[in-house]
């Protein structure tokens, strides 16, 4: 969203309207959030429900590592024979209670996964656990991001409209002189005119502007799940601008410290688990087994048994491990992609922040100044008559069109910052 540059805002300005920084006021504790981003930040950390679901799903898959790599659990089998007692009890009639049958089995099996399988599941679900938790990181890293983005258009609209109601007042102002040196025929009929006309053209730039700033609060309280009209406080100046980054250490801390980059290493340690629990699968499993015979009116007997499962499925098996394969080259490449999309990423935001610096320099430094003494000379020349109102009011735009592109310039410089901190995984 660009700045617009009101028509009227140079002349009023050209009446000696002083452009500074706003300051931040200080708020009482009990103030709306707003005044900085880091405060929206950790709004958002408690209550926006998108990183509150991931939060909970990463301690979810936390949970699911310790059973992992349990054992399953037993099963106990009751067993009733000859229920009809025509082999044992042939006076008595049928029966389903244990007791009352020719023999009553019960039985205690417990099932023993092969050599290294639970170790190995136990390490697959920790490798899920270090992914879902890369995918919260992540996905709060682009809220953060996103938060700070509104944030800093809200602020530059919260600017311009400081600039645009300023403007507006001086204008105003201005309307009543012209009509007294109008009077007393010092000013043509037209020139009153042409300011009536810019007072309704800066009106009009106001109420955008106003609307703007109404749309960007109400993006920020959708982000915090507040209601689209809860309070926020007038946005402070946010810090200055770093003097220059390193691209090397930028680059550097992308390949190690981008949450995307994180998640897809991640990835790679599930896929690498996966293919060797599918591999451990040629390996049988096994089950024991206990079980005690007690015959009607008989001696109870005691049985141990021992069960294995024979893996004679090969095609299945070999299939699973292709597949296996596949997923773990998937997961590689995907890795390769997102250090590749966050270098490419982070080459164009350093390169709009290092014009967006060189740009920031020239304008506050070089044109503005130039600007100024502009200004002030026609402010000059016009109250000794060396220079019409004319000359006057563009002065005074060509004043305007440097502040209004200095604070774009400044806005573009900053998101493309917010943008390098997601990048190479800053903390917020």
């Amino acid at each position: 969203m660009r700045c617009r540059r009101p028509t009227v805002v140079a002349f009023c300005l050209a009446l000696g309207f002083a452009a500074s920084a706003v300051r931040a006021e200080t708020l009482p504790a009990d103030a709306p959030p707003g005044a900085s981003v880091r405060s929206l930040i950790e709004l958002a950390r408690q209550n926006n429900p998108a990183f509150a679901a991931e939060r909970a799903e990463a301690a979810a898959a936390r949970e699911r590592v310790e059973p992992a790599g349990a054992l399953p659990d037993p099963s106990f089998e009751v067993e009733l024979m000859d229920i009809t007692n025509a082999m044992t009890m042939r006076d008595r009639p049928a029966s389903l209670l244990p007791g009352q049958v020719g023999e009553t089995r019960y039985r205690i099996t417990q099932p023993i996964p092969g050599w290294g399988k639970r170790e190995l599941a136990a390490q697959a679900a920790a490798a899920r656990a270090t992914q879902a938790g890369a995918a919260r990181d992540a996905a709060w890293a682009g809220l953060a991001a996103n938060i700070e983005a509104v944030w800093l258009r809200y602020y530059a609209a919260d600017r311009e409209q400081g600039l645009n109601r300023q403007a507006l007042d001086l204008l105003q102002g201005l309307e009543e002189l012209s009509l007294a040196r109008y009077r007393l025929g010092l000013l043509p009929q037209q020139a009153v005119l042409r300011m009536q006309r810019e007072i309704t053209t800066q009106r009009i730039a106001l109420l955008d502007v106003e609307q703007r700033r109404r749309g960007l609060a109400a993006a920020l309280n959708g982000l915090l799940a507040r209601a689209p009209d809860a309070p926020l406080a007038a946005p402070a100046a946010p810090p200055a601008l770093p003097d220059g980054l390193d691209p090397a250490a930028l680059f550097e801390a992308a390949r190690s410290r981008n949450p995307e980059v994180h998640s897809m290493a991640s990835a790679i340690d599930v896929a690498r688990a996966e293919r060797e629990r599918t591999y451990r699968d040629r390996l049988p499993d096994f089950s024991v087994g206990l079980r005690n015979n007690r015959p009607y009116e008989g001696r109870n007997s005691w049985d141990v048994m021992f069960e294995v499962m024979i893996p004679l499925q090969q095609d299945s098996r070999r299939a699973r491990e292709r597949e296996a394969e596949h997923m773990f080259s998937a997961a590689e490449a995907r890795r390769a992609d997102a250090e590749a999309r966050a270098a490419g990423e982070l080459g164009r935001a350093w390169s709009m922040f290092a014009a967006g610096r060189d740009s920031l320099r020239l304008l506050e430094r070089t044109l503005l100044p130039q600007a100024l003494a502009t200004r002030d000379a026609s402010r000059a020349a016009l109250t000794s008559g060396k220079v019409d109102f004319d000359s006057v009011i563009e002065a005074e735009r060509q004043l305007i069109d440097i502040r209004m592109k200095t604070l774009q310039t400044e806005l573009d410089t900053r998101l493309a910052l917010s943008e390098i901190h997601r990048l190479v995984g800053e903390p917020k």
